[in-house]
């Protein structure tokens, strides 16, 4: 695949690739003002860092076999099982708020911006928006399409440290 015009430059931390992008953006080169803005998916040096490295693949097959026994489920409908099935659920919940299409994070760096996050959690289907609260730089809150789009964000998010020291909290906003 040939790219004409495009660099892809891969920095160990985000905070690090958030102060290059403000400094350089708009940076006339050639004649041109440069446009930086944050890769849409991870580079595979980040993914074989973060241990990803070949789950999109594994992604697609667990999503295949999801909605292949979903709609074997609905043809044939098992009382029992849908009981405990529904139990347990309740139960992994427990600690967070009841599921909501709305994410509260929490743990925040000083730094952080409405980019950072957008360029975060915009690798997930559903995502909507990011909203700050003002005068809060350590809170702030994620809305997805639904409740399950913002559940696989949660869980892939949990602990993600934006800095060194801030492992971002991630529960379901209350309703």
């Amino acid at each position: 695949m040939k790219m004409r015009g495009q660099a892809f430059v891969v920095f160990k931390e985000l905070a690090s690739a958030t102060n290059a992008l403000r400094q350089i953006q708009g940076f006339p080169f050639y004649n041109k003002a440069m446009r930086i803005q944050y890769a849409k998916t991870d580079s595979d040096v980040i993914s074989k860092m973060r241990g990803t490295f070949g789950d999109k693949d594994k992604k697609k097959d667990k999503k295949k076999k999801a909605q292949e026994q979903a709609a074997s489920a609905a043809k044939k409908p098992a009382q029992g099982s849908t009981n405990v099935q529904t139990t347990s659920s309740q139960n992994q919940q427990a600690p967070d708020n009841p599921p909501n299409y709305i994410l509260f994070l929490n743990n925040l760096p000083e730094e952080t911006n409405e980019m950072m996050l957008s360029m975060l959690f915009n690798q997930f289907p559903g995502f909507k928006e990011v909203r700050l609260v003002p005068g809060r730089h350590d809170i702030a809150f994620v809305e997805f399409e639904s409740e399950g789009q913002a559940g696989t964000a949660r869980d892939a998010l949990q602990g993600f440290r934006i800095t060194s020291s801030n492992a971002m909290k991630i529960t379901y906003a209350k309703k």
